[in-house]
């Protein structure tokens, strides 16, 4: 199910208090990177399924062909599990984006510092909720 019509704050624990870009990991694209970088060239492009999926193919490398040839099979197989939504995101919990879902479940990402950022925030009709926390409170 995506969510709709709420705003995703950072993490009590986040550890910067200013967004951060996710950097690649000893050459290896990590789930950080990826979803930044769908995220901030498409905003309001994806639903969280949509999005995890992307971020999926694009992490394990699914080469386009393997991918045209056999989409619902990998889609199936990929969604046989329960995933995270955006409050386990490391952009929400380490980098310092808040995420934004409209009215149709699409998603955008925001800065912690930026004035989007809070007027999400001080919203009073939107719900919002924290990422998680990294360690226990």
């Amino acid at each position: 199910m995506n969510p709709v019509d709420q705003f995703i704050e950072i993490a009590p624990d986040s550890p910067t208090d200013k967004s951060i870009v996710p950097q690649d990991k000893g050459g290896k694209r990590s789930v950080a990177t990826i979803e930044y970088e769908l995220l901030n060239a498409k905003p309001y492009a994806y639903t969280l399924e949509e999005l995890k999926f992307a971020t999926h193919v694009l992490h394990k490398q699914i080469p386009p062909a393997e991918l045209k040839a056999h989409r619902k099979q990998i889609w199936d197989e990929y969604f046989a599990k329960p995933y995270a939504c955006m409050r386990a995101s490391p952009l929400t919990k380490k980098y310092g984006w808040g995420a934004h879902y409209d009215k149709d479940g699409k998603i955008a990402i925001y800065a912690v510092e930026s004035k989007e950022y809070g007027r999400f925030v001080s919203d009073k009709n939107i719900r919002k909720f924290p990422a998680m926390r990294s360690k226990r409170a």
